[in-house]
């Protein structure tokens, strides 16, 4: 790595802090003098707050009244890619640069001294006596299994006081040590045995090994069919990167995935990587944040966020499931984690992986153009084969009133029962149903702070707002007419789905597997690992269960209603439709037993029906590349979207109209305006909500257009406005 710029004891410095200044403020180097790049704390008013040592100061004014750097502390400087990409990024998704730091920050007690502290952990001893607040502390133990807490952050999480803690540690009921603050994670050897490759899976294996050894930057989209080995071939990659010393990064959609990734990075490497995610405790977040800097951890998995951890020598990232939208950020700063891994590894001479069955038209057509370079899996690992996909025309089955699962799926379900295998009914509809309805007078339960209807979720016994995530219970009247027992719900979730089964199938195990049924990360974990061992004879499931799940005895895969993504004006419907149909149908026949995918649907004739059912996967792609192309929509063309909110409904109007009036400098580089208009979901947390939409042509300079457009007007202080660069959704 290059050398660090050094400034010497009261020289002037420039530091950026966390804090909306939206600019960087002078100080004077402290005693010792500090690098370029050091996390250091300034005083800020009567405040003390931790910032980054950003170049030399301007000055320019009397340097007497300069206030010196409180003290640099112990953390590795931030390297030069790192600060070029915070400065890249904040200047593509117009976030301002301090709340880019902020991302990259985001870990506990870094002003904290170096040296031993107390920590706590699970005992080996039950407590004489046990009481609610003591079995609080001892479920968030067991919960994140061995992992180490202090006194503060366990008396937290389990909502008691420190004392608690201390009177279960003086019955050995919980055990504290001494540790030191931040030890480097365990080496990962790359140079264990990795499983045995086919001859397509060894060649793509050897092409990502050959982009790393070239030390430069270069994007490869590895397309492979659902079970056809890609983790394999990446982690071949990430062995590569290893060996040279250097660091890489696996990025994954999903918590839930992560447990059974861990193990076989485990198996792979001998030993365990790093973990960045909501899941993780405060006091691994800091150590992993320390070791990403000096280079005490040679592997990261994680979440988005991960891809702003400073890392001292990032060679290697991978994006796994690329197309998936959880990588988009949608509050606060709005940034696309797959589209930032490009531009970070470009800034690193990294090598980036971007792994799909089913990848995003962006990639697609980068791949198509000669951008990336792609690499091709069409065949199962292994003994596996690609599940036999068949479409159901409900035109044709005599479905019951309130009933789901047609006669046909009916009994390919009961056949998989009989045989002891697994079967998977797929509705991507949380909640026991979308919409609860009077029939007394037609009143359509809606949330008190939105402008959308409460979904009826029967396990909580509670009604809930999707939007907001407002609760209350499911009334006895009707709101509006004081009706009593005439609401009814309308409409499926996976919880209804789940009451239609147990009547169906009494002698079935089902599992439901929905985000909102588990209350953390971990016991979603089991319960997953649960299935794949067996512990289930149905599966019901959202979206959840299309992400990378292995279960070997899972021979059918059902879809209740392969229609419910065609529906509505997204401009991507077709393709995440596509994507989620082909994903959810790749669960089925992943072990020996071949596998059926069965889709019920209303429009057998639809395109992307047509296409899922043919696996023509090309044409599917080409079709949907011609028509965003002829309407000059992304990826042939830019969009940016302009969210206002206010309390105050002809405040955000007016100001909107305003906005878009004053578009001279978008018609300058030959963008449009589209609106104001209220947006889809017109009311959030009490906030009334408009869109405008800008659309442009690729190649123009759309962000600074942007910039010098909404720089014409005060923002009022009721009013938030936020600019969404390549909006992935439009509620």
């Amino acid at each position: 790595m290059p050398a660090l710029e050094f400034f010497d004891e009261g020289a002037l410095v420039s530091v950026l802090t966390t804090e909306p200044l939206g600019r960087a403020l002078d100080y004077r180097a402290p005693e010792g003098g500090c690098f370029l790049g050091a996390f250091v704390e300034v005083p800020l008013g009567p405040r003390r707050v931790t910032g980054v040592v950003w170049g030399a100061g301007e000055g320019g004014y009397d340097l007497a009244k300069v206030r010196p750097v409180t003290r640099v502390l112990d953390a590795a400087p931030m390297g030069e890619a790192m600060r070029a990409f915070l400065l890249r990024a904040s200047d593509y998704t117009l976030t301002p640069l301090p709340a880019m730091l902020r991302l990259a920050t985001r870990a506990p007690g870094l002003a904290d001294p170096p040296g031993p502290r107390k920590v706590y952990r699970k005992g080996w001893v039950e407590p004489d006596r046990m009481t609610e607040a003591r079995g609080r502390v001892l479920d968030v133990l067991d919960e994140y299994g061995g992992a180490a807490f202090t006194l503060g952050e366990l008396a937290g999480l389990a909502g008691v006081t420190t004392s608690v803690v201390k009177g279960l540690v003086k019955q050995g009921a919980v055990a504290e040590e001494e540790a030191p603050r931040d030890l480097p994670y365990p080496r990962l050897d790359p140079d264990v045995a990795g499983k045995a490759l086919a001859d397509d899976q060894a060649a793509a294996a050897e092409a990502l090994r050959a982009g790393l050894r070239a030390g430069r930057y270069g994007t490869t989209l590895l397309k492979g069919v659902t079970g056809s080995g890609k983790t394999e071939v990446y982690l071949e990659a990430v062995a590569e990167c290893l060996r040279q010393g250097r660091q890489a990064l696996v990025l994954l959609p999903e918590i839930a995935l992560t447990a059974e990734f861990l193990t076989r990075v485990e198996v792979r490497f001998g030993a365990m990587p790093g973990e960045w995610h909501s899941g993780v405790t405060q006091t691994e977040r800091r150590r992993l944040w320390r070791m990403a800097g000096e280079g005490g951890v040679g592997l990261v998995v994680g979440a988005r966020s991960a891809l702003f951890l400073p890392f001292r020598d990032l060679g290697l990232i991978v994006v796994d499931e690329e197309h998936d939208t959880s990588y988009k950020q949608e509050d606060g700063a709005l940034y696309n984690a797959r589209d930032m891994a490009v531009l970070r590894a470009s800034l690193c001479d990294a090598q980036v992986v971007l792994a799909s069955a089913t990848p995003c038209l962006e990639s697609w057509t980068n791949a198509e153009a000669g951008k990336y370079a792609r690499i091709d899996l069409t065949s199962r690992f292994g003994t596996a084969e690609l599940p036999e996909m068949r479409a159901i025309d409900m035109r044709a089955e005599r479905l019951q009133p309130n009933r789901w699962i047609g006669p046909t799926l009916s009994a390919a379900v009961q056949d998989r029962i009989g045989r002891g295998e697994q079967a998977l009914l797929f509705l991507n509809r949380r909640g026991y149903a979308p919409v609860t309805i009077c029939r007394a007078c037609g009143h359509q339960i809606g949330c008190d702070h939105c402008d959308a209807r409460m979904v009826e979720h029967r396990f909580l016994k509670r009604l809930v707002c999707h939007q907001c995530g407002e609760t209350k219970p499911m009334p006895e009247a009707c709101p509006s007419c004081g009706a009593e027992g005439r609401l009814a719900p309308v409409g499926p979730g996976v919880e209804r789905l789940a009451e239609e089964v147990a009547e169906r199938f009494p002698e079935a195990r089902v599992a439901v597997l929905s985000s909102d049924l588990f209350g953390s990360a971990r016991a979603l974990k089991e319960k997953i690992a649960e299935i794949g061992g067996g512990g289930a004879d149905i599966i019901i499931g959202t979206q959840l269960v299309a992400k990378g799940h292995n279960f070997p005895l899972l021979t059918l895969v059902g879809v209740i209603d392969a229609d419910l993504g065609l529906q509505g004006s997204d401009l991507r419907a077709a393709e995440r439709t596509f994507q989620l149909m082909r994903q959810v149908s790749g669960r089925a026949g992943r072990s020996e037993k071949p596998g059926v995918a069965m889709l019920q649907t209303f429009q057998p004739e639809h395109p992307v029906i047509r296409a899922i059912l043919s696996g023509d996967e090309e044409a599917f792609w080409r079709a949907e590349a011609a028509e965003r192309q002829a309407a000059g929509m992304p990826p042939y063309g830019r969009l940016a979207g302009i969210v206002l909110s206010a309390p105050d409904v002809q405040t955000v109007f007016d100001f909107g109209a305003e906005l878009a009036r004053r578009d001279a400098p978008l018609r300058r580089i030959g963008a449009r305006v589209f609106g104001p208009a209220p947006a889809p979901v017109a009311r959030v947390r009490g906030r009334h909500r408009v869109r405008l939409l800008v659309k442009a042509a690729k190649g123009v300079a759309l962000q600074p257009a942007l910039a010098e457009w909404v720089g014409q007007l005060k923002v009022p202080n009721t009013l938030r406005l936020s600019i969404d660069i390549d909006p992935q959704s439009f509620y």
